[in-house]
């Protein structure tokens, strides 16, 4: 078929000309439906582009405008620590807030959330009243507790009879002063100045530390003299004579120890002398000395009645409740109140604001850098009746 025209069919049978003709206009037909699947693909890719646009447009507020806020104040924040470099902190507003990250007048610069939020967790996580107790945050200098102590009047009547009226309510308004709280770690300009040095990271660990520290021993017997007070630190009255304000106290019955005989009796003693409603969420409190002793008890079938917690984080129990161990609760000694038992989450209330406050010192401690770190918290007890006491002593 050398030569022959496949376009004009010349030189081509009628048959081969026929079959010519319908190649060429399947292959026309095949084209044409070629370019619509493309032009479809085409209008599916813009469609989609659109969606993923609008997507995230919308989840730009939920996902992104925290991170838009957070973000510039840690770099902020960060530049501050390391060469004291402020013009980010002060051009910074917080969100929600009409007021700038610049607190010049109190002295020093807010934490940014996320190093905040670190020391928040470790306070929150150690062996300290904070992790039993109430925890309050408050804008104010002080926190008030209104208690009410009165029983809500109730009795049975008939669908004539008069109704009696309920007895006045007694209120007990507790205020809870805010104190300030202060750690100053110290680092060298060169270590500040290496890249590789998680300044932020350093720094939440050591004012953590410094605050646990400080705030366990003041939340177990501060005087409320420029510190919260301690729960060990009202009035301590027999509890067959307890009233409120003070806290009631069961014996162990031996002047300086437990008895040699029935060592486990004070403890069932103290469980009953709290209020059932005030068992449910008891907690005992004492340091590893005294819960090394306990920890020995058996009762009357030999069973000891320590037990350790199932797993890693879970707190060892006796007769059932759990167990915090906090080393700033006093020794086994004549007259020492060395181990509580009761709901701290009714008993004892922590007011604390939010904020944490920096201020970088270069010059007082040469070479060194000081950072005065500050925040502002106080506790007190808010319900004399949910916590119990073990006084060792006869009576």
């Amino acid at each position: 078929m050398t030569g022959i025209s496949s376009r004009t069919g010349e030189g081509l049978s009628p048959q081969e000309g026929a079959a010519l003709a319908a190649m060429e206009g399947f292959l026309k037909e095949f084209k044409s439906f070629q370019g619509d699947v493309q032009q479809a693909f085409k209008q599916q890719d813009e469609r989609m582009t659109m969606l993923d646009r609008k997507t995230m447009t919308h989840a730009r507020p939920a996902l992104s405008v925290a991170a838009e806020v957070e973000v510039p104040h840690r770099k902020a924040f960060a530049a501050y620590l390391r060469s004291g470099d402020d013009d980010g902190l002060r051009g910074l507003a917080l969100e929600g807030k009409a007021m700038s990250t610049a607190v010049a007048a109190d002295g020093g610069y807010l934490i940014d959330p996320q190093t905040a939020d670190t020391i928040r967790s470790m306070l929150v996580s150690t062996s300290s009243i904070r992790s039993i107790a109430s925890v309050a945050h408050v804008e104010a200098l002080s926190f008030d507790v209104l208690i009410d102590r009165s029983e809500v009047g109730s009795g049975w009547i008939t669908e004539a009879s008069a109704v009696t009226e309920s007895a006045t309510p007694a209120i007990e308004r507790i205020s809870i002063k805010l104190h300030e709280l202060s750690a100053m770690p110290k680092a060298s300009q060169r270590l500040l100045d290496d890249s590789a040095f998680d300044v932020e990271g350093w720094l939440a660990g050591k004012i953590a530390t410094r605050f646990i520290r400080a705030e366990s021993a003041a939340f177990v017997s501060g005087d409320g003299v420029d510190k919260p007070k301690g729960f060990l630190t009202p009035a301590k009255v027999a509890n067959a004579s307890w009233t409120w304000g003070s806290l009631g106290y069961v014996p162990s019955g031996a002047a300086s120890d437990f008895p040699t005989t029935n060592a486990a009796d004070c403890i069932v003693n103290l469980v009953y002398a709290l209020a059932a409603d005030y068992r449910a969420n008891a907690t005992f409190v004492m340091n590893s000395k005294t819960a090394g002793a306990v920890r020995k008890m058996k009762d009357a079938d030999g069973r000891f009645m320590w037990s350790d917690g199932l797993a890693a984080a879970e707190p060892a129990r006796l007769m059932g409740y759990p167990v915090l161990i906090c080393e700033d609760m006093p020794d086994i000694a004549a007259n020492a109140y060395a181990i509580a038992f009761g709901d701290f989450k009714s008993g004892y209330t922590i007011a604390e604001r939010p904020d944490l406050r920096v201020l970088r010192d270069p010059f007082s401690a040469k070479p060194h850098v000081l950072f005065y770190a500050t925040k502002r918290v106080g506790g007190d007890v808010t319900d004399f009746a949910a916590i119990k006491l073990l006084k060792f002593a006869l009576s």
